[in-house]
């Protein structure tokens, strides 16, 4: 009742997983990562410790096809589990135990391994496959265009209610204090990949750094404008006369605190044009 998708993006060095299933809170069982070392799916009677002696396994230095055999070889119910494993490096690993209930299977590719159970059909898998193959961008995207795919392609037999998007990375946790990139879960939702993909977007507003294409001197034109959705804000009280001043600094900084976008902020005459373009959302609706 569970499809998902681990991957490796070798030009960034992340890892990641996203899945989908009708089952309550698919995110606090499946995804298992840590930076540098690898990514694990487990699932179909999931045994959950597979996630962290594979990852175990997988920074002693085995690829993801020795690291999978230890841990099947081990397990008297191996039939009915659902594993996929991939490491930074050498080829994927995908296995379907044979009491899985149909349709079951999975497939790997380049920098990929995506599985399902009871599912519709092969389908999904093969559109999860496919789309990740043709996506380009950041690889959470690319995640979450794979699993929406394989939904859209018939999906869980049994219907949707939680999904999960898990990427790792060296120091890109909060405050770089931890390899948890992005941690994302609707554990409980009648269309919960949309669901994640709205999350996500929000994630990346509010905690993702500036990109440098996106810094924009604050001119008269902006400058005005600021002081038009500040006021529609309740954070200016002056008059848009256009002048960057410090009336108008102070309206935006408490706009930018409140709305929880310091790590977007500038003290100079600049702005991040996501800041601004969240300002005309915020003060249009």
């Amino acid at each position: 009742m569970t499809f998902s998708i681990v991957a490796h993006d070798p030009q960034t060095g992340e890892l990641g997983i996203a899945v989908q299933s009708k089952f309550l809170s698919v995110g606090a069982v499946v995804p298992w990562a840590k930076a540098g070392v690898g990514a694990i799916a487990t699932q179909s009677w999931a045994n959950t410790s597979y996630g962290p002696h594979g990852l175990d396994l997988l920074a002693q230095g085995m690829n993801a096809r020795e690291a999978l055999g230890v841990l099947t070889a081990a397990d008297d119910l191996r039939e009915e589990r659902q594993l996929g494993i991939i490491a930074p490096t050498g080829k994927p690993a995908t296995f379907t135990g044979s009491r899985c209930f149909p349709w079951a299977g999975g497939l790997t590719g380049e920098h990929y391994a995506c599985q399902g159970n009871i599912l519709v059909g092969k389908e999904t898998v093969q559109a999860i496959a496919h789309t990740f193959e043709e996506t380009t961008g950041m690889l959470c995207d690319r995640l979450l265009a794979a699993l929406a795919a394989g939904q859209a392609a018939g999906g869980d037999s049994r219907g949707q209610q939680s999904a999960a998007l898990l990427v790792v990375r060296e120091h890109g946790g909060y405050g770089g204090f931890n390899d948890r990139f992005i941690d994302l879960r609707v554990d409980d939702h009648p269309t919960p990949i949309a669901e994640l993909q709205r999350i996500l977007q929000l994630h990346k507003l509010y905690l993702f750094p500036t990109a440098p294409k996106d810094i924009q001197p604050i001119d008269h034109t902006i400058a005005q404008e600021l002081q038009h959705y500040l006021t529609l804000s309740g954070d200016y009280h002056g008059s848009p006369h256009g002048l960057y001043d410090d009336a108008t600094r102070n309206a935006l900084r408490a706009f930018t605190g409140r709305e929880n976008l310091e790590g977007r902020w500038f003290e100079d005459a600049r702005i991040d044009r996501v800041v601004l373009d969240f300002l005309r959302q915020q003060t249009r609706a």
